[in-house]
């Protein structure tokens, strides 16, 4: 046996340091060239300890703070549902309700067990055959109706028996549509999107980064491998503290302003029509849903009693374009016999916090009690209830 004490450890030479590099060199090789055959990029996006070592996410993943709010926000769609708590087996008694829908939806400002979703499963809505209705919120902040038919798709195999999309006007223009990052880092399968349902997307539009499907290198996945990582280190946290977003002080939203009536890239009050709008996102929707039931919600708004509200009901929407929007959904859920609830002015000032779109935690809780009663109304009635009206 080497003794070190008799015959000191020779110093590393050159040939020996080069020998080493040379062999990792080829193990990285080879093993870049077996993730480029076996791409598992997607198979390991699905692993995850959420569900099993740790409790499940309320919400998906987003956040910038992750030193408090122990979570990122990902491009990676599979690993951001397999954080969440609708990955965990679907109970007997279930009747598996998915919100879909914009920060609103997601709970901005709110605690986890404060979001919509929480709040109508807290509700404890039976149907007739005695099924509990149980709420999960697949909500993702930022407004985008596209970057919400990424998620619908997702959840599909997740088994919902009703889907409610909550939308507002911020998520129609066109040129939105592509705005969120969630939308821009996934390319194949917006693409794929434009092909089955004739959307009206351009699927060279330069936002789109570089094709996900062809990428498929350790070095090109080396973000997405490093977020799949710290997600799951996050869990550990979250499953101590419950914490997902650090609910710090706001600036309350705006009730008065300047006698500006210009809305997106539209300077002046004119007719909005159909093809200003992305309806046909809408539509693909319920194409894409089959036979599950779709609502689709037009979600309150705050209602501006302050200087200039009679040109604008708050700092998003000039009357003007909200009014023709309601009028064109009308129109469209009437034509394609949409589900559609409009709930608009459901709620008073005093429930918005620092937009016209987030709400407090009672206002939501009303807000689950409107939903709970429009789905039960359906499923027991076919009618989605008078608020709908």
């Amino acid at each position: 046996m080497w003794n070190w004490l008799i015959h000191p450890e020779k110093p590393y030479t050159w040939g020996f340091i080069g020998r080493v590099v040379l062999k990792a060199m080829i193990l990285f090789i080879i093993a870049n060239g077996l993730f480029m055959v076996l791409q598992p990029m997607d198979f390991i996006s699905r692993l995850s300890l959420y569900n099993t070592l740790f409790v499940g996410r309320e919400r998906l993943p987003y956040g910038a703070n992750s030193a408090q709010a122990y979570t990122l926000t990902m491009d990676n769609i599979p690993a951001m549902f397999a954080t969440h708590e609708i990955n965990r087996p679907k109970a007997d008694d279930e009747y598996r309700v998915v919100l879909v829908g914009d920060s609103a939806t997601w709970g901005f400002l709110l605690e986890a067990n404060q979001t919509l979703a929480q709040q109508l499963t807290d509700r404890g809505y039976l149907l007739a055959d005695g099924r509990r209705v149980v709420a999960y919120t697949i909500a993702h902040p930022l407004v985008s109706l596209t970057k919400d038919l990424l998620l619908l798709d997702e959840v599909l195999a997740y088994q919902p028996d009703m889907v409610i999309w909550l939308v507002t006007l911020h998520s129609f223009p066109i040129e939105k549509q592509l705005y969120a990052p969630l939308t821009q880092n996934n390319p194949s399968r917006i693409r794929q999107f434009i092909t089955n349902y004739n959307l009206a997307i351009d699927p060279q539009d330069p936002r789109f980064r570089r094709d996900d499907s062809s990428n498929q290198t350790i070095i090109d996945k080396q973000r997405t491998l490093a977020d799949w990582l710290r997600i799951q280190w996050y869990g550990f946290m979250w499953g101590a503290t419950a914490i997902d977003q650090v609910v710090d002080e706001y600036t309350p939203r705006r009730s008065d302003f300047d006698d500006d009536v210009s809305w997106e890239n539209f300077d002046a009050p004119q007719p909005l029509t159909v093809d200003d709008l992305a309806f046909d996102i809408i539509r693909a929707g319920y194409e894409m849903v089959g036979d599950i039931p779709l609502i689709v919600v037009n979600e309150p708004i705050f209602i501006a009693t302050g200087q200039n509200s009679d040109l604008r009901y708050n700092s998003f929407y000039p009357r003007w374009a909200y009014d023709a929007y309601r009028e064109l959904f009308t129109e469209q859920a009437t034509v394609n016999q949409w589900r559609y609830c409009d709930v608009w002015d459901a709620m008073p000032a005093e429930s918005f916090t620092d937009s016209p779109l987030h709400m407090t935690s009672q206002a939501t809780g009303e807000l689950s009690r409107i939903l709970g009663e429009m789905l039960t109304d359906y499923l027991e009635f076919g009618y989605l209830g008078r608020a709908c009206d």
